[in-house]
Formats: structure tokens, sequence, C-alpha cells
């Protein structure tokens, strides 16, 4: 058994033999990570004053980019604020628009098509929009007789062939406005006279302003089976169509005939004389 020896007192390592280790100090340990932290408080006290520091260059450097607005993908908040007095808006789209005139302005092109669009104000009186003329001159040809026409003779309305100068003139009318319908016909020869039915024929008559006469001159035009005729209808005799027999233009009621429908139906053309 070994024997327990005593462990002489510290305090006097001289006296009694006894050493202390000097390989180690007391709290070195303690030592160390204190003196870790204050490096590492330093570091970042560093790093935040250097952080600090460059943030105002970043955003200075930054906002160049994003005002000129050249780079695609960044957003600018600022640019609308300086565009608006450019234009009426901040939209970017209207920048070409407003800039576009002003080049126009500038060449030659463009003025050529300014004075046409005033030529043709200042000449729009004489020329411009002209007003259709009230009357219109009309010759009624047969389409089962193509080269017979109305002849205003004798106090009746035949179905004759053109001779001459004053067949002609016999056989032109003004087409107007029914003086019972304006949507409907009336015919008025060179001397004035209206061509109206009386006793189921048709006859040139001077108009006595009666209502009677106007809805005995009045004519509305029908749809034809003949292609660019028309079938003139009565307008105090609905169902009643003119129609020529034995080359004598009369008011008939209408009939389901080939014979009707040729000799009822007739083409508007222009005036012979």
């Amino acid at each position: 058994m070994p024997e327990n020896k005593p462990r002489p007192p510290q305090d006097q390592p001289w006296e009694n033999g006894w050493a202390p280790d000097t390989s180690r100090a007391p709290g070195t340990r303690r030592l160390w990570l204190a003196g870790m932290m204050a490096v590492a408080t330093i570091v970042a006290c560093a790093t935040a004053i250097v952080v600090t520091e460059r943030a105002p260059d970043g955003e200075s450097r930054s906002a160049p980019a994003a005002d000129t607005a050249s780079v695609p993908g960044l957003i600018s908040f600022a640019t609308p604020s300086e565009t608006p007095p450019e234009g009426k808006s901040g939209l970017a789209t209207e920048k070409p628009t407003s800039r576009a005139p002003r080049q126009q302005d500038a060449g030659s092109p463009e003025p050529a098509p300014k004075p046409s669009k005033s030529a043709p104000r200042e000449g729009s009186s004489p020329t411009a929009d002209p007003k259709p003329p009230a009357t219109t001159w009309r010759s009624v040809r047969s389409v089962n007789y193509p080269d017979r026409y109305w002849h205003a003779s004798g106090g009746y309305v035949a179905l004759d062939p053109v001779r001459g100068s004053e067949s002609r003139e016999d056989s032109t009318f003004q087409q107007v406005k029914g003086l019972a319908d304006p949507s409907c016909y009336s015919f008025v020869t060179q001397n004035g006279s209206y061509l109206r039915h009386r006793n189921f024929v048709l006859r040139p008559e001077r108009s006595d302003g009666s209502a009677v006469f106007g809805r005995d001159a009045t004519f509305c035009p029908r749809g034809s089976s003949y292609s660019g005729a028309v079938m003139l209808e009565s307008v105090n005799y609905p169902g009643y169509f003119l129609r020529h027999k034995n080359f004598v233009v009369r008011l008939e009621r209408f009939e389901y005939s080939s014979l009707y429908l040729a000799d009822s139906s007739f083409r508007l053309v222009g005036g012979l004389a």
C-alpha cells in the first residue's frame, strides 16, 4: 500500500520544494475568449461602417442607369415625374407622336397635302357636292316593243317609234316627285302639262291644282319580271297599272298573263330630246 503523503502547502513552494505549473497561466481560456469577442466586435463595427459608406454610392450609381431607361428590365419611378412636361401625359408612347409632326413639318413631302386639302374647300362652292337636279329628263320605252316610246300627241299618249326632232321632244318628259306622293313619280311634258289618267287613258293635261288631278298624275314604280324595267301603279287606283294596248297607253287592272306583264313593263331611259 502506498503511503499517503500529505501535499505540502502551496503558499510556500520554495520552502517545501513544490513548484507550480508555469506552462499554463491561470485564466488563459477566459482571456482568449475575451480577446476573440473584442476582435469580432471591432470587425463588425468596421464592416457596418464600410457598408453604410458604400450604400449611398451604390444608390447614386444606379440612379443614372434608371433615369436613362436604356437598360431593359429596370423599373424606374423617377422618370414619370420628368417626362410629363414634354407631353400631355407621362406615357412613353406619346413622345413619338409629339415629335413626329415636327419632323414632318420640316420635310418637303408634308406641305404638299395641306394645300391639297384646302384647295377643294376653296372650290367647293362651284364644283364640290353638286346637288342633284330637281327634275330628270326621261323617255319611256316599251319592253316588248323596244323601238317604241311614250309619245304625247293628239290629246293622249301613244306608243310610237321616234320620227324626227319633234317626235323626240314629244317623247321626252320631266320625271318629278309625285304630286300626291313624293316617293312616286309624275311626268311633265315640254310645255308643262302633266300626264294623268282620265277615263283610264293617259293624257297630257294642265294641272288644275286639285287633289284629284294630283292623284291621277301620280304613279308609283313597282318591280317587273323584266330586268331593268318597272311597272307604274296608279295612286288612286291600287292594283291598276299603265299598259299599252293597241299602241295607246291606258290604265288597266293587273292580270296574271305574260301579255299583260310585257305590255305593262317599261324602261325609264335618258331623254331623247
